[in-house]
């Protein structure tokens, strides 16, 4: 009768073959073979542990002699098997990405799968399978802007210095306007939310007048100061600064952080600054709008009241905005910058590189 080989088991292997048999969350097939290799410890033959456990005497053979060759590790994965032999060449897969991120089709902008396999001779299906594997998205496109500013720099750090580290005794604001709110009206009434049905609302609207709302955030509390007027002219920013000089303590700095916007420069603008020596702006770099953080506080309002709401006239549109800031301010929340502004340099440094180099 032929004996098979002697299992022998360290502690830290008894007790982890211990812990895979008794395991609820592990795969059956793994908890099978810590059984069979704890069997084979106890002295038990081939034939004996398939029938105790259920199973033939070639599988039981197997597992012990992967264990007595690999270790716990030979019982964690199967062995490799060779499958079926690739039909599509690995040059023929290069070729497909190639075409894919370096060539156009003749007659459009981008690759569909459609296009590709034509080009290719492949099926539809397998460029498919080609663009997932190596991540590739031709229907999708993002836009960018990198700033061509020459002191993008210097702004930049004054900018972040002024987030990550604010000036004693001072307000730090991101102010700026959202400018040609409109008012509009849909021409028919949606159908509600319900089980199984998102909201809906028609496609095409009355236009009924639109607003420009003028808004100042704090970064310390993310409390907002806000005018809304007609136009975005430079005497209404200069309202505007008026009423941040009038709500804000007298005995506190204003540090206003503004785009390049022509009216924040008005040399009528420049004249009331110098007048009110506590104020002292700085402007973010030119194609740089996203360095300011009341942008965020304009997407937040945009979707949260703006995009589905219905207006049917421009005093209505304006006691929305108001009714949303004033809920807001009443338990504000500051939005916290994290990038540094070394970070933020070296990632537009990379992109300038890769669009010099085309």
């Amino acid at each position: 009768m032929r004996v098979a080989p002697l299992v022998e088991l360290t502690e830290d292997q008894k007790r982890a073959l211990q812990q895979w048999a008794r395991g609820r969350s592990l795969p059956a097939r793994q908890v099978e073979r810590a059984r069979v290799v704890l069997l084979a410890a106890d002295g038990k033959q081939d034939l004996e542990i398939a029938a105790e456990i259920g199973i033939s005497n070639q599988k039981a053979a197997r597992w012990r002699k992967r264990f007595l060759r690999l270790g716990l590790p030979g019982l964690e994965r199967d062995a490799p098997r060779p499958g079926r032999a690739p039909t599509i060449t690995a040059a023929k897969v290069q070729e497909v990405v190639r075409k894919t991120t370096q060539e156009k089709p003749a007659n459009a902008t981008q690759w569909s799968t459609r296009t590709m396999a034509e080009a290719a001779g492949l099926s539809e299906k397998s460029v498919r399978r080609i663009w997932h594997k190596h991540g590739l998205k031709p229907h999708l496109s993002r836009t960018f802007k990198v700033s061509n500013d020459p002191e993008f720099a210097a702004k930049l750090e004054a900018i972040v210095g002024l987030y990550l580290d604010p000036p004693e005794h001072a307000i730090v604001l991101c102010a700026d306007e959202k400018s040609q709110i409109q008012a509009l009206d849909r021409t028919q009434p949606g159908l509600p939310l319900k089980k199984g049905r998102c909201g809906t609302m028609t496609h095409d609207y009355k236009r009924n007048g639109t607003a420009t709302l003028f808004a100042a955030m704090s970064t310390l509390d993310g409390s907002v100061i806000s005018m809304c007027d007609e136009r975005h002219r430079h005497q209404e920013w200069l309202k505007f600064l008026r009423v941040i000089d009038d709500v804000t303590p007298q005995n506190k700095e204003l540090y206003l952080i503004a785009d390049n916007y022509a009216t924040h420069k008005h040399p009528k603008v420049q004249k009331w600054l110098a007048r009110h020596p506590r104020f002292h702006m700085y402007f973010t770099p030119t194609s740089s709008s996203w360095l300011n953080m009341v942008e965020r506080f304009f997407r937040d309002l945009t979707v949260q009241r703006l995009r589905r709401g219905i207006f049917r006239d421009v005093e209505e549109l304006i006691m929305a905005i108001g009714d949303y800031i004033d809920k807001h301010n009443d338990k504000p929340k500051p939005f916290v910058w994290t990038a540094k502004a070394a970070d933020i340099l070296e990632k537009v440094k990379r992109a300038r590189t890769v669009l010099d180099n085309g």
